[in-house]
């Protein structure tokens, strides 16, 4: 990984900004959000005024978010497997094909709603290449401990870009027209694309060759489905979304008609909400000091919740705008929190899975919400719309009871050192299945300990690739235990000891302390082999052993 300069301390928001990659990959990714938030009021705003379909102008936003949903693991599995970097710019490619061709079209007079919601979903598809990608390298590029930071500082000034983005786009709006806001989108597009060509980056790579597309998207569907911290942060994100969408998608409308508001209103009140989020992000380190990272998540829902009631009950521009500052501290809040409890739970190998996934669900939330909230303003009134979200926002408060987010943990997530065993035969790497026996000698006294500790390896090696994970006790040795497991194949057994983690090493740590024997754990590996006649002249051999200590 590439390292610059001292090492500054976690909690100050702008360290990663010391590392020169890190910077000037987020300064143009900064200059397109910009742009794009331009594009975002004037599409807003052209669906309002060529649509009068609440329902079309609800479903801007869950054509952008929809691909990121459906295309998610396939692109967590992508930034996984292939440069993050080439992913990167290839995102980032279709996204300034959207904002270009959208340019073209309104620059020709050629426009309608279905046109703007296929680029739309074509910029979205764009979004859900480069997202797993970048912010899967943040990892790469900085040190660990700046993780927190890092993707505080990404969303505070995503919040802020947000807060002049609007006021500037209803200014283009205002006096330019939507083809000058489409064209500076197109223009920002191209910062990204060039950052990315003139930046490299160190990744650590794998010796061992690529998977397939449809192995690692299993094993990181296996991944996250068996890691609590992953789950209860995809659930609270989905949910967050499906709630807190509304006050995005429904503005517009409560902009025409609640206020009979023009653009520079539309601006003004997202503007509000982009401040709320810069506060709330600048004081977040301070924030995560004094209370627990569940307590703001109970916060940031109620904030979003008070949002929702007081613009559906108030035709005040500054009311609104307050109230917008409130929505906007609650937003940034919930998502810097969530992200980072993903970012840090995941190991390398698949932390472009797992953020893909948390994507995925998250964002696929935002887009049934938009959809849901969009539907009742349409059927209903836009006062029960909000109203509706609001009392949704307060019950995903309360799923903290089921769904807690932990405290975030220092564990080390690098991958531990490990050589392959020698053999005493020749195997292919999709020679298999193997079997794996490991022997332990544990006193009675140990015995609960060691139960402690087996139930922690259970789910460590059944996360990294292990099936069939099971523990023994001798009947006629008592003090002998074996943990057995399977992998499909050789390779599959080497890649799930590369994939173990230092903190997952420390489990068997602790279980060499609890073993009695003056050598370390005797493992036994096997690989099976069918009597089957025909198969049996195939692969030649009934059983081959490898016996060795120290596993």
């Amino acid at each position: 990984m590439q390292r610059e300069g001292p090492s500054p301390p976690a909690s100050t928001i702008l360290a990663p900004l010391r590392n020169r990659v890190f910077r000037s990959v987020w300064t143009a990714t900064r200059i397109a959000d910009l742009g794009r938030l331009v594009q975002t009021v004037a599409i807003g705003w052209l669906m309002a005024t060529v649509s009068a379909s609440d329902l079309m102008v609800a479903l801007v936003q869950a054509a952008s978010t929809l691909p990121t949903f459906f295309l998610s693991i396939l692109a967590g599995a992508v930034a996984d497997n292939f440069s993050r970097r080439g992913v990167m710019f290839a995102g980032h490619c279709l996204m300034a094909l959207a904002s270009i061709t959208l340019a073209t079209s309104v620059g020709l007079g050629f426009v309608g709603p279905w046109l703007i919601l296929g680029l739309a979903f074509l910029a979205g598809c764009g979004l859900a290449l480069n997202e797993p990608a970048w912010h899967a390298s943040v990892g790469d590029i900085l040190d660990k401990r700046d993780i927190p930071a890092a993707v505080t500082l990404m969303s505070v000034s995503y919040n802020v870009v947000r807060s002049i983005g609007p006021v500037l786009g209803g200014v283009i709006l205002a006096f330019f027209g939507p083809l000058t806001a489409f064209a500076l989108a197109a223009l920002g597009d191209l910062a990204p694309l060039s950052a990315i060509w003139r930046t490299k980056w160190k990744v650590r790579s794998s010796p061992l060759p690529r998977e397939r597309m449809t192995t690692a998207i299993h094993d990181g569907v296996r991944f996250t489905a068996l890691s609590s911290e992953i789950r209860a942060a995809i659930a609270r994100a989905a949910l967050f979304g499906l709630a807190s969408i509304s006050i995005l998608a429904l503005l517009p409308l409560i902009v025409r008609d609640q206020m009979a508001g023009g653009p520079i209103v539309f601006g003004i009140l997202l503007a509000g909400f982009g401040m709320g989020a810069f506060i709330a992000g600048m004081s977040n380190g301070f924030l995560r000091r004094i209370t627990s990272q569940e307590r703001l998540l109970t916060f940031a829902s109620a904030a979003c919740a008070a949002c929702c009631l007081s613009i559906a009950l108030t035709s005040s521009v500054a009311v609104a705008a307050i109230s917008l500052v409130l929505g906007g501290a609650g937003w940034v809040i919930a998502w810097t929190g969530l992200d980072v409890s993903v970012q840090l739970s995941s190991p390398r190998w698949v932390v472009g899975r797992t953020i893909s996934i948390y994507y995925g669900f998250a964002y696929g939330g935002m887009a049934a919400g938009s959809w849901l909230w969009g539907t009742v303003a349409q059927n209903y009134s836009l006062a029960w719309s909000l109203g509706g979200a609001a009392g949704a926002l307060l019950l995903v408060a309360a799923t903290g009871i089921v769904l807690p987010i932990r405290p975030w943990e220092e564990s080390d997530q690098e991958n531990a050192d490990f050589h392959a065993p020698e053999l005493a035969l020749d195997l292919t790497p999709r020679s298999g299945p193997i079997a794996v026996k490991v022997e332990y000698s544990i006193s009675e006294e140990n015995i609960e300990a060691f139960l402690g500790c087996m139930r922690a390896r259970r789910h460590v090696q059944s996360r990294a690739g292990a099936r069939d994970w099971t523990l023994q006790r001798d009947l006629q040795t008592p003090s002998l235990w074996t943990e057995t497991f399977r992998t499909p194949t050789w390779m599959d057994f080497l890649r799930l000891n590369h994939r173990l983690t230092i903190a997952d090493e420390e489990v068997g740590q602790r279980l060499r302390a609890l073993h009695d024997g003056k050598l370390p754990p005797r493992t036994v590996l096997s690989i099976e082999r069918t009597t089957d006649a025909t198969r049996a002249r195939a692969q030649p051999g009934c059983r081959k052993v490898f016996a060795f200590t120290g596993y």
